[in-house]
C-alpha cells in the first residue's frame, strides 16, 4: 500500500487530529499542517487543530500565517494528557517529543512525517525522507496521489514553502522538489506568492543583524558572531545567512540570547563541515542543537549561566566568550588568532 493510503487509512479511524507544530514554525512546517489537515478533512475529521509553542517571529513566517488566514492555537500539554482514545496526535517537520518542541517526552505519537536527519521516530506512522529538500515535498506528494482537488491558497503555501527551504531550489532540492513545484504551479495564487516572497523587514531584525556585523570574528574560513540580545529568534539564521556571504567565509555560526536561552543558527556551505553536527557535538552537554550539513540551529538553555542573570551586560560578555571558545575548540581553530 502507498504511504499515503496507509496514512488516510490511520486518519479515518481517528474522530479529532492535533497537529503539533515545532516551535517557532516555519513555512515547511506551516504549509504540511495545513496538507495535513485537509487530508484528515477528507477522511473525516471535521476540525483538524494546528498547534505550536514559541513565537513566529520571522517576518515572512508573521506574512505566511497572515495572508493564508492559518488557525494557529498554543499548545497545552493538559491536550495531550486528556485527549480521548480516538484523537490522534501528529508531528510535521520535527519528530520527537521534547525536542524543538514542548511535548513531553515518551509522549505516543501515531503520524510523523519529516525530512530532517534524526534518530529515534517512534510513531504508528512514520514517512521520514531524509534525502528531501522540504516537508512539503512529501505532502504535495500525498495529495497528488490521494486525488485531493488544490485551492489556491494551499498550493501557493506548499510551493511557496518548496521555494523557501531550498533557497530557491539551490539547497538540497532534489528531483522530487521539482516535481512537486510542476505539480503545484498551475494551481497557485502568483500575487499571494509575490507578496509573501517580500515581506517588510521589522527594525528589530536590521538591527541585530547590524550587531552580528559589527561582532563577528573570522578564523580562516569562519566566521562566528552574536547579535546580543533580541526579541526575534529568527533574526538570527537572517543574520547568518547574510554573513555567509562574505567573502572567505565558508561557514556562519550566529548567536544570541532570548528571553531565558541562547539560540544559534549555523551555514556552511563548506563540504569538509556538518553544521549539524557541529552544534550538536558542542553544546549536547547542555543543549539541544543539530540540522543538516548546511544548515542547523539549536537552544542553550542559560540555566548555565544563572549566577549572571542579574547582570545582564555581564551575562553577554560570558556567553559571547563561551559559546565562541566552545566553538572554535571544536572546529580546532582554538589557537588561531582572530581577525
Amino acid at each position: 500500500m502507498q504511504q499515503a493510503q496507509q496514512l488516510r487509512k490511520l486518519l479515518v479511524e481517528g474522530d479529532e487530529l492535533d497537529i503539533v507544530c515545532h516551535n517557532n514554525p516555519d513555512p515547511d512546517c506551516l504549509a504540511s499542517a495545513l496538507a495535513l489537515g485537509r487530508i484528515a478533512m477528507t477522511a473525516g475529521i471535521e476540525e483538524p487543530r494546528i498547534l505550536y509553542n514559541g513565537d513566529i517571529s520571522h517576518q515572512q513566517n508573521r506574512a505566511f500565517v497572515n495572508l493564508l488566514d492559518i488557525d494557529l492555537q498554543q499548545f497545552d500539554p493538559a491536550m495531550i494528557r486528556d485527549r480521548p482514545p480516538s484523537s490522534l496526535l501528529a508531528f510535521v517537520d520535527h519528530s520527537v517529543p521534547g525536542a524543538n518542541n514542548r511535548v513531553p517526552e515518551g509522549t505516543p505519537l501515531d503520524i510523523v512525517i519529516d525530512h530532517h536527519p534524526v534518530n529515534g521516530i517512534d510513531a504508528r506512522f512514520v514517512d521520514h525522507r531524509e534525502h528531501l529538500g522540504a516537508a512539503a515535498t512529501i505532502f504535495t506528494e500525498y495529495l497528488r496521489e490521494l486525488d485531493i482537488e488544490l485551492d489556491e491558497a494551499l498550493a501557493t503555501a506548499l510551493l511557496f514553502a518548496i521555494r523557501r527551504e531550498t533557497l530557491n531550489f539551490l539547497r538540497g532540492a532534489t528531483r522530487e522538489e521539482y516535481e512537486a513545484a510542476g505539480y503545484l504551479h498551475g494551481a497557485v495564487d502568483a500575487d499571494l506568492l509575490r507578496r509573501l516572497s517580500a515581506p517588510p523587514v521589522t527594525g528589530v531584525t536590521l538591527d541585530a543583524i547590524a550587531t552580528a556585523i559589527d561582532n563577528r570574528i573570522v578564523k580562516r574560513s569562519v566566521l562566528i558572531s552574536n547579535v546580543g540580545r533580541t526579541i526575534e529568534r529568527d533574526a538570527l539564521p537572517q543574520a547568518a545567512d547574510y554573513l555567509a556571504t562574505l567573502e572567505g567565509v565558508e561557514t556562519a555560526i550566529v548567536f544570541g540570547i532570548i528571553r531565558d536561552a541562547i539560540h544559534l543558527s549555523a551555514r556552511s556551505p563548506d563540504p569538509r563541515i556538518h553544521a549539524g553536527n557541529i552544534l550538536r557535538e558542542t553544546f549536547e552537554d547542555v543543549g539541544s542543537c543539530g540540522g543538516h550539513h548546511d544548515v542547523a540551529g539549536g537552544e542553550v538553555p542559560l540555566g548555565i549561566f544563572a549566577d549572571y542573570t542579574s547582570d545582564d551586560e555581564q551575562l553577554l560578555a560570558i556567553v559571547e566568550e563561551v559559546v565562541t571558545d566552545r566553538l572554535f575548540a571544536k572546529l580546532n581553530l582554538a589557537t588561531d588568532s582572530k581577525s
